[in-house]
């Protein structure tokens, strides 16, 4: 089993933000692909940021960090935008948070 911060761009900030999230090796980063992964750590409280975000898939695709350009860019923002909305609610309490990850709160759609 190899180590998050093995994958291109990932550093230890990141590394130690998917352990937070309970995802711990690299093999496990991939398996759950870039948007589950990152839908985790918004579950978990961390905060989006876009960059974070195409870092990300860029890294998982063996390319460097600002290799994201055009509509590649745009597609990943688009995204990006949809994953913040269905997973991160800045405004919700931990306890609530807790509660809609087990279903006790009715998601909204």
């Amino acid at each position: 089993m190899s180590a998050i911060s093995t994958i291109r761009n990932l550093g230890p900030a990141m590394e130690a933000a998917f352990h937070d999230a309970g995802i711990m090796t690299a093999e496990d980063l991939r398996n759950l692909g870039p948007d589950a992964a990152y839908a985790r750590l918004l579950q978990n409280g961390h905060r989006p940021h876009f960059i974070g975000y195409y870092v990300l898939h860029m890294g998982l695709q063996g390319r460097p960090w600002n290799d994201c350009k055009g509509e590649e860019k745009k597609a990943l923002r688009r995204r990006f935008d949809a994953l913040k909305a269905r997973h991160f609610n800045a405004g919700a309490s931990e306890l609530e948070a807790f509660m809609n990850d087990i279903g006790l709160i009715a998601r909204d759609g």
